[in-house]
């Protein structure tokens, strides 16, 4: 195999093999939509643009999806993750449990309610490590986040009997997880309530910014409706402070559209990602996560652990692969976060993975051809 400095200075090479494999497939997915425009038309003549019945329809069909009683349409993953905190009381002061290595998105949504966020290291599933959460909890810990980062759970097998122990709520950030499961129980599903994001590059998408969560539990689902809206229960009463936090209508009628195909998108990721793991495995410079037993993983994102990962990104990316990073700095050593006092260390697997970890496409649209030339991308830079 070629030493690093050469495997670097073939990575400057311009892509050849003619095959462009790219990362976002939202041309794809809205390629072929007439009949969306057609219900897009519909609506805009009804002039029901805001908690229409579009709305509730989505709700219902997403809560039946998911498995709960209730789902209630906010503005965004971030919100859906805020909003259900608010719910649950938590606020300035309190402490939240969550993962060290999670996107911006569940960090800032504890600490907008002036609650302070109090790092778990992972694990090699990506999602925090549960042995590690007894230690952390004191008299201030008021709610559990676990991520159920890159399609993969968190094991709330472990979690849930903790949170029991303690009276802990759990807000389950499910943003990337739509339809991963345990034992056959989904994400969402297992904590007070669970957050989903609606973005455009998720498993279950819209035009724009969207959230949505779901619960069983009536009391919060009502709290919820109140807070997305202002906290007007009806047009002239203010029960509650809230916020403006509604699911456009508009969009709502674009998953409608979407939703009957997502458990056909998460088929296909899940067989993408099998193909992958069995041409990967045959590499020793590439070590394929862990893939539990009893656990459904969605692949919102395919990662797995590479040598020289940089060099490979490199590679990748000139040779016509969007391979990317998630994440190349964990959150808790981000600039903003420097306040809580972390250092770089203090979670050593977060940073292990930062290092180490490499993301390839593998999107209910690509090709066999496309996921073929992923693969021989990867051994070329290893093998020649």
């Amino acid at each position: 195999m070629k030493n690093i400095s050469t495997l670097c200075e073939c990575s400057r090479l311009i892509w050849r093999n003619g095959v462009k494999v790219r990362y976002s497939y939202l041309g794809q997915q809205f390629q072929n939509c007439d009949d969306l425009w057609d219900e897009l038309k519909h609506f805009v003549s009804t002039g029901d643009f805001t908690l229409g019945e579009p709305l509730d329809r989505f709700e219902q069909s997403f809560a039946d999806l998911i498995g709960s009683d209730f789902a209630i349409g906010v503005n965004s993953g971030t919100d859906a993750i805020k909003l259900s905190l608010k719910a649950l009381g938590i606020g300035y002061g309190d402490e939240v449990i969550t993962a060290a290595n999670t996107f911006v998105a569940t960090v800032g949504a504890i600490a907008e309610l002036g609650a302070k966020p109090v790092f778990v290291d992972c694990d090699d599933t990506f999602c925090m490590d549960t042995n590690q959460i007894e230690k952390l909890i004191t008299e201030k810990t008021r709610a559990l986040v676990p991520v159920h980062f890159t399609g993969y759970m968190t094991n709330m097998r472990q979690l849930v009997p903790i949170a029991e122990k303690y009276d802990l709520p759990i807000v389950e950030d499910a943003c990337q997880a739509i339809l991963g499961s345990i034992d056959n129980r989904n994400a969402g599903t297992w904590g007070a309530t669970g957050a989903f994001s609606l973005h455009p590059l998720k498993n279950l998408n819209v035009w724009a910014d969207g959230g949505i969560i779901v619960t069983s539990n009536g009391e919060i689902a009502d709290k919820l409706r109140l807070l997305r809206n202002h906290g007007l229960s009806d047009r002239d009463t203010v029960s509650i402070l809230g916020c403006n936090s509604r699911l456009d209508t508009i969009q709502a009628v674009v998953g409608n559209w979407l939703i009957p195909q997502t458990e056909e998108i998460a088929r296909r990721r899940i067989v993408n990602a099998a193909y992958y793991d069995k041409h990967f495995s045959e590499l020793p410079q590439i070590r394929i996560p862990p893939r539990p037993v009893g656990f459904r993983i969605v692949y919102h994102l395919y990662i797995v652990f590479a040598e020289q990962r940089d060099c490979l990104l490199d590679y990748c990316i000139n040779n016509g692969i969007e391979a990317k990073v998630h994440y190349p700095i964990p959150i808790y050593r981000q600039p903003a976060l420097r306040d809580l006092g972390h250092n770089r260390g203090d979670f050593p697997v977060s940073d292990t993975h930062a290092s180490s970890i490499i993301t390839f496409p593998c999107d209910q649209h690509l090709s066999l051809e496309e996921m073929d030339c992923v693969i021989k991308t990867v051994k070329d830079f290893y093998l020649n």
